[in-house]
């Protein structure tokens, strides 16, 4: 039996399309490894978000030639996509495959080491076809990422999705809920909708995220249904009405902001401004008031001044967001924002990210204490101690048992900004032993 080691890069997204490419490899007898342990093949998942995504790739085929010299080195995804060439410019390297491309592994790998790498992309403009992905039966069995959209029409100037990733486009309904019922038939408790633009899911079918909601709240077996990331002007009021209504859907929202000044999301070509974020959140807030809601924020983009970056943590420190996402300006090739004048130094960017990831730790450690001496429902997760919370925050409890895959109801004791700390409640009549 051959070993195969799988390594991703970046988003959920990537995540379920890892899991959906190891199937086919365990399929042909492989047997799925980690990376430390050595393997014949090793694939990389890349991400291009940023540049450090791009040196996270080398440095995770250095570490695979270290410990599988002789393993047939295959990368895919989208700094793939990107950067071909200087891919398989990398010394260990045998395979690059791009978007369209990386779910045909065995119809391009030869199996024999290769140098410089063998290079399969294809243009990005030819990209329509949707390739299925979910982490169902991959790695944690107690919840599934779930692919449901793909590529993105928007044109933010500092972004290379669309270049990465193609156009916007979308699994039709009747598909995700047989994906969903296969997962509860598996024991899945809880599935995590997954896509680039989530939020405009079914747009050009003629449909909508609002109506896939209301029928998979409908799916047998699936307890909890969490949604990846919505665009701030996608979400409507009657989505966060119809999320409100319904038990199944967490409450937790992930709102991406980017930064708090008009000026900077008018150069980065979002489609929405600082009053409008204001307002989903807010709407939010009023009618699910213990909601988890994170936000992404990029630091340092070109002409950013401290005035400007200042907003962003004010707003942010004042709004009721439980933690953030930060990123650090990163010049990505081919993008507009990377010919923007006024660049932001390195050091200012640093000291920026610094300040808004302090900011995080604090409105984390306050949502997680704001939260004590409740009763929580926590999905137990692998290890059979610690799981998540709806709103998204992690409860480790003491137990004589292992709880992987039960959802049960916990009282939070102690809290800080990693997560809580809490006692399962006994059924009447039972004991959950210490």
């Amino acid at each position: 039996m051959q070993h195969v080691a799988f390594h991703t890069l970046g988003c959920k997204l990537n995540f379920s399309e890892t899991a959906a490419i190891a199937r086919q490899f365990t399929a042909r007898g492989f047997r799925v490894v980690d990376l430390e342990d050595g393997a014949d093949v090793v694939v990389v998942n890349t991400c291009s978000v940023t540049a450090r995504a791009d040196r996270e790739c080398r440095q995770i085929v250095r570490r695979a030639r270290r410990k599988s010299p002789d393993a047939y080195v295959i990368v895919i995804g989208c700094y793939a996509q990107l950067q071909p060439e200087e891919i398989a410019a990398i010394h260990g390297v045998d395979l690059v495959l791009g978007t369209a491309d990386k779910f045909r592994i065995f119809e391009h790998a030869d199996w024999r080491k290769s140098s410089p790498a063998r290079v399969t992309v294809s243009p990005i403009s030819t990209v329509r076809e949707f390739h299925h992905a979910s982490s169902i039966g991959f790695s944690d069995r107690t919840r599934t990422f779930l692919k449901i959209q793909d590529g993105c029409d928007y044109t933010c100037s500092f972004c290379t999705i669309p270049m990465a990733r193609g156009i916007s486009r979308s699994v039709p309904v009747g598909e995700i809920l047989a994906e969903a019922r296969g997962a509860a038939d598996q024991g899945c408790k809880e599935i995590v909708l997954t896509g680039v633009n989530v939020g405009d899911y079914g747009r050009k079918a003629g449909t909508s995220l609002l109506n896939l909601l209301k029928d998979l709240v409908r799916v047998d077996g699936i307890e909890r249904i969490r949604i990846s990331s919505v665009e701030p002007n996608l979400l409507t009021d009657e989505l966060i009405g119809f999320w409100a209504s319904e038990d199944r859907l967490c409450n937790h929202f992930h709102i991406p902001l980017q930064s708090g000044s008009d000026a900077v999301l008018k150069s980065m070509r979002r489609r929405y401004l600082r009053a409008h974020y204001v307002d989903r959140i807010m709407r939010i807030n009023a009618l699910l008031p213990e909601a988890g809601i994170g936000a992404d924020v990029i630091v340092g983009f070109p002409g950013e001044t401290e005035a400007e970056f200042q907003e962003t943590h004010s707003l942010l420190a004042d709004l009721p967001v439980t933690y953030l996402h930060v990123f650090s300006y990163s010049e990505r090739p081919n993008t507009p924002a990377a010919h923007l004048p006024g660049s932001v130094s390195p050091a200012e960017r640093t000291a920026r990210s610094e300040r808004l990831r302090a900011l995080s730790e604090r409105k984390r450690r306050l949502f997680h204490e704001s939260m004590l001496g409740s009763v929580r429902r926590v999905l137990f997760e692998g290890d059979g101690r610690s799981g998540l919370t709806e709103e998204y925050v992690r409860v480790s409890v003491e137990a004589g048992q292992n709880l992987e895959g039960m959802i049960l109801p916990v009282t939070l004791e102690h809290a800080d900004a990693a997560g809580c700390r809490g006692s399962v409640v006994p059924r009447a009549g039972e004991g959950v032993a210490a």
